[in-house]
């Protein structure tokens, strides 16, 4: 693997989703000189905008942004697949003179770049593999999962019952290691590739709340249901993208298994409860320096005291002074 700078400035901004960390990335970026990379494992999908809360062109005010849009909603993408290119991206937009600045909320993404993360070194057990790919057929995926759910839950969680491949890898993780995967990826990460400034914004849990289910509110007013109909139309079914909340919702809704109302409200229960999972994943595997942002009133004091704790971090300088 190629020997990376450790003094190479990152910018990195987290938090759970409707927190506002879009509006936070474009003003970095103004301040800094900055590109933004996309750390949103569902926004790399085209067709897949409203959902997503993908942003607009108008709202990236010509601020370059990157891994958006890049694959169809057919392909599948993994997180080796992620760190590859965000590195790449990385040193891309560094060697311009520029800041290279990660926004997201995918925490497994965001770790495979900043940590050391070396996915090659995980260990393979062919004759393992071999074995639960023919159990598979037998007892069927979901029966195959629920044997993950038991010896590693976390894991489980991050991984539909259908995509049989990530599941049977950590199966094979835990055979031979005795580990589950994120015990085992958490001893590859003992320090940062970059000279990184991790920021994660928070907000009173029903101010929170109250943000997601306007968004949702929002979404099927911008046209959800004609974006998901639209892809549902085109038989895509069992691939990674569908599984994306705000899409498998509305999928049980067009199946006609719940009426819109009832997939709407389920849409905002699940955001919510995704909303306290990335919380939660942010607070136990990362050390990340808190900015609550509560009161959208004082924004502009909130953006004074995150420049100056990025210009301490990463010894930049502001553009606005």
């Amino acid at each position: 693997m190629k020997i990376l700078d450790l003094k190479q400035k990152l910018l990195v901004i987290i938090g759970p989703t409707a927190v506002g960390k879009t509006k936070l990335s474009i003003e970095m970026a103004k301040r800094y000189n900055g590109e933004i990379i996309s750390g949103d494992s569902m926004q790399i999908y085209r067709g897949m905008d409203i959902g997503t809360a993908k942003i607009t062109k108008d709202e990236m005010e010509e601020i370059p942004h990157h891994l958006i849009n890049i694959k169809e909603p057919s392909e599948n993408f993994s997180v080796a697949e992620f760190q590859h290119l965000v590195r790449a991206k990385i040193t891309e937009i560094a060697e311009k003179g520029k800041l290279p600045i990660i926004v997201g909320g995918t925490g497994l993404y965001i770790q495979s770049i900043i940590y050391d993360y070396q996915f090659s070194d995980v260990p393979g057990d062919e004759t393992f593999r071999l074995k639960l790919e023919e159990r598979e057929r037998e007892i069927g995926s979901n029966a195959l999962y629920q044997e993950l759910v038991k010896i590693d839950p976390d894991s489980a969680s991050h991984i539909h019952p259908n995509n049989v491949r990530r599941v049977i890898r950590a199966l094979e993780i835990f055979h031979l290691t005795g580990k589950t995967m994120q015990e085992f990826q958490s001893r590859q990460q003992p320090e940062l590739l970059y000279n990184t400034a991790l920021i994660g914004l928070s907000m009173e849990r029903e101010r929170l709340y109250e943000r997601i289910n306007l968004r949702v509110d929002n979404m099927v007013k911008e046209g959800l249901i004609a974006e998901v109909k639209s892809l549902y139309d085109q038989d895509l079914r069992e691939y990674q993208s569908i599984q994306a909340i705000g899409y498998k919702e509305i999928y049980q809704y067009l199946d006609g298994y719940v009426t819109l109302e009832e997939a709407v409200e389920n849409l905002k229960q699940n955001s919510r409860r995704y909303a306290k999972r990335q919380l939660t994943w942010f607070r136990n595997k990362m050390v990340v320096e808190w900015f609550d942002i509560t009161d959208v009133n004082n924004f502009a004091k909130k953006i004074m005291e995150i420049s100056h704790y990025v210009e301490g971090k990463l010894q930049v300088k502001s553009n606005t002074y």
